[in-house]
């Protein structure tokens, strides 16, 4: 088959290399519109949204979507099933922002759901699921990130594996599947602590008894006494009882730190290749101190002092990501992933010790000329930094 005749499936194909054709012959008029090429790049790839939460959706007792609307009514810029916007909130003072993936359907652009839990202890997840309201503007970046599927590598049969709110990507996945009709096979395994945790349960019941590409296990740890369905943890054994043979399998893994930890290794233990697991990260690691390369003995709680060089100085504990500390003490660094992935926070030591975890995902030449990926990295003596 020519590639041509491959590219003839592609939608509207015929119709791009006609525009092509009649472009060569007539040529362009760029005084005629000059700037229409960078506004349609904005349009789709705009830096920044003004939104409007229009309505809060309880989901359970911790959790809650928040559909946010466009604040002029024009449709929002197109997104992956599985990608995700930041949002720029003033949270007790403090000017931060954080990365929630969108749990709506692609096709759905008069609106974005995202969908929050409640993380005890949290500094942002309590104040967007008890104190926010319908009305409020927000600022956030247009849809970003890689975990969505690639029907060209990932293949038709789809496993995912989520914990707590990480189950709103899998949402926003299905959704997608049904609108556009594709023959998958999609098997969401969800952990859980209590059914009280489950998001979305009642309606990924039914669209489960609706469609059957779609199959959902829930895995609960800590189950009532009424409970009659699977308890424990997604381990080896439990992947393999649920899902049966693995091989030809594409994985996604969405949740809390501590999952990314307990189902990374359960993976390998089946055979999975690492190619076949898909990965999305959440944040800093809650327990630096307990990964490889942390200095003995050094406790969390110790205090360094962190000075911007030309703008003054600020202390914090080594166990503080140093963007949180850089927000809370009023400077701001650019970001969207905070999992030291997208390297927008990126800043430059130009003295003392930092920690970057293995997730920090920096280049050669980052580690050669001292950058460092601010939302991920942990000051381990007193340091000097250029924002």
């Amino acid at each position: 088959m020519s590639t041509k005749s491959t590219l003839n499936v592609i939608a509207a194909y015929d119709k791009v290399c006609a525009e092509k054709a009649e472009l060569a012959q007539k040529g362009s008029n760029f005084a005629a519109d000059r700037n229409a090429v960078a506004r349609q790049i904005r349009k789709l790839h705009p830096k920044r949204l003004t939104l409007t939460v229009g309505e809060i959706i309880r989901e359970t007792p911790t959790a809650c979507s928040l559909r946010l609307l466009s604040d002029d009514g024009s449709p929002l810029p197109p997104f992956q099933a599985g990608q995700y916007i930041n949002l720029f909130l003033t949270v007790d003072g403090v000017e931060t922002a954080r990365p929630f993936a969108i749990s709506s359907a692609p096709q759905s652009r008069d609106y974005y759901d995202v969908t929050v839990r409640s993380v005890p202890g949290g500094f942002v997840s309590p104040y967007m699921v008890g104190e926010m309201f319908e009305g409020q503007i927000l600022q956030s970046s247009g849809p970003m990130g890689s975990f969505y599927y690639n029907p060209l590598f990932h293949g038709g049969d789809l496993v995912f594996l989520a914990g707590g709110s990480g189950v709103a990507p899998a949402m926003s996945m299905i959704r997608d599947i049904i609108n556009k009709k594709r023959p998958l096979n999609f098997h969401l395994i969800y952990g859980s602590r209590s059914t009280d945790d489950i998001i979305f349960r009642q309606q990924l019941k039914t669209l489960a008894k609706q469609h059957d590409f779609l199959t959902v296990d829930e895995v609960i740890s800590e189950p009532d006494a009424d409970y009659t369905g699977h308890t424990g943890y997604l381990s080896a054994e439990m992947i393999q009882r649920l899902t049966g043979d693995v091989d030809g399998k594409m994985f996604y893994l969405c949740g809390p730190n501590a999952m990314y930890d307990f189902c990374k290794p359960e993976l390998e233990k089946l055979g999975v290749p690492g190619r076949r697991v898909r990965i999305e990260a959440n944040g800093p690691p809650p327990a630096p101190q307990k990964l490889t390369g942390w200095p003995q003995g050094l406790e969390t709680s110790k205090e360094v002092t962190v000075t911007v060089r030309g703008r003054g100085q600020f202390k914090m504990p080594v166990g503080e990501p140093l963007l949180n500390a850089m927000e809370r003490n009023g400077y701001q660094a650019e970001n969207a992933c905070r999992s030291g992935e997208c390297s927008l926070c990126r800043v430059k030591v130009l003295s003392g010790d930092v920690f970057n975890p293995p997730q920090s995902h920096l280049r050669s030449s980052d580690r050669t000329f001292g950058w460092t990926h601010a939302c991920v990295a942990f000051a381990l003596s007193d340091i000097e930094i250029l924002i």
